[in-house]
């Protein structure tokens, strides 16, 4: 079963309990690093383990008391891609039964400058007056939500900053940390030898209600101005230096960040494979002593999932490692699935084989095809028969 982390809400003062933070994505970059899986969608809503991948986030965070969010969008698609899906929040509190209600606003018509101007866009359209927690749209991961909280204020610190331990430090802002977490340098992505640490900003941040004030300084104003507002090249940097007291709270689970096609292969696998913690729970598990998911709630969708089932017990198809196949999808014979995400509709035709994979939804894959550590994308036909069989062996 997925973890539960308890809050224990008597321990925390008022106005930090998980229901008075407003919780907010910026989600406003191009994700040019992830294309083409973003050519026609807005990264937080790329299809992972078979929903958008800012689902896990929010739904984890809303399952430990949050329930106010905001989408920090900017621009047509990103608005598009997660207005459409989660309007008001509405229909996803009622599908994952969270009462009352998760609430869900968006970032007014305004054009930001950064991630960190997104936070003041916000704070000050939706007149925010009480703590907020920052969270990026594209990483996987699990955290304690009241545990951060409780850090945060035993430290009495200004901002939280959650790091986690990596070993690609050029990617991340890296943090170095005095022996009572005190945040004592903090350099974006720094070349391997001059990196102070190994523990990487992953773009969660609890912050007082007073950052609003932050905001409103001259030097703050000016780097507005002058067109960026960035978390790590600007304004972390600079509450360090006015001698706010910035502290770093080291993740106790796994943590991923989503920036690439093969981060996101790196992610999915451990999700499949049980290693991220609290995120196991997906629907439509076969058994609880095997990571296989074969996911039907319609009774067209789950007469596909019987049909399936019957293929794997009796040996027809081979299912190896953590798999999940999902609605209405068809699994021709002889097929092998090692490691691998089947999003719905999907139809894989005789003597497949495929392994370390992601194949989206409503993609068709030819008679005898081989595809390892690839991502196909959505709608895709890949044409292919036993004389000549198609292989993609990469990301692709």
């Amino acid at each position: 079963m997925a973890r539960v982390f308890p809050v224990r809400f008597e321990e925390l003062p008022e106005n930090w309990r998980p229901e008075d933070l407003w919780v907010i994505f910026p989600v406003g970059g191009e994700a040019k690093r992830l294309k083409p899986l973003t050519a026609e969608v807005s990264k937080a809503c790329v299809r992972f383990a078979n929903k958008p991948l800012i689902e896990f986030s929010l739904i984890h965070l809303a399952k430990q008391g949050v329930k106010n969010f905001i989408f920090g969008v900017k621009g047509y698609l990103n608005y598009k891609s997660l207005h459409d899906y989660f309007k008001e929040g509405i229909d996803i509190s009622s599908r994952y039964g969270i009462h009352p209600r998760i609430h869900i606003k968006y970032q007014p018509n305004v054009d930001d400058v950064g991630s960190a101007d997104s936070i003041r866009i916000n704070m000050e359209y939706y007149g925010i007056t009480t703590p907020i927690l920052v969270v990026q749209g594209d990483s996987v991961f699990t955290i304690d939500v009241g545990d951060l909280v409780r850090y945060h204020l035993e430290k009495k610190a200004f901002m939280t900053i959650v790091l986690a331990e990596v070993e690609d430090v050029e990617g991340f802002g890296i943090a170095k940390l005095a022996p009572d977490g005190r945040i004592e340098t903090f350099v974006e992505k720094p070349r391997r030898d001059q990196a102070p640490s190994r523990l990487a900003n992953t773009g969660m941040y609890l912050c007082n209600p007073e950052i609003r004030e932050v905001f409103k300084e001259p030097k703050v104003v000016k780097m507005i101005e002058r067109g960026r507002l960035d978390f790590g090249y600007d304004l972390i940097p600079y509450i360090i230096e006015s001698g706010r007291p910035v502290y770093g709270y080291i993740m106790k689970t796994r943590w991923h960040d989503v920036g690439t096609p093969s981060r996101y292969l790196k992610a999915l696998l451990d999700v499949l494979n049980g290693l991220v913690e609290g995120m196991e729970d997906l629907e439509g598990r076969v058994s609880e002593d095997q990571n296989l998911w074969i996911q039907g709630q319609s009774p067209e969708s789950v007469k596909k999932r019987e049909e399936i089932l019957d293929k794997y017990h009796k040996g027809i198809i081979e299912l190896r490692g953590g798999v999940l196949i999902g609605r209405h999808c068809t699994i021709g014979d002889n097929v092998t699935i090692i490691n691998s995400c089947i999003d719905n509709y999907s139809i894989i035709e005789d003597g497949v084989y495929i392994e370390n994979s992601a194949i989206m939804d409503r993609v068709r894959i030819g008679p005898g095809a081989i595809i390892k550590n690839s991502i196909i994308g959505r709608h895709v036909r890949v044409k292919s028969s036993f004389k000549n069989r198609t292989k993609i062996l990469a990301t692709s």
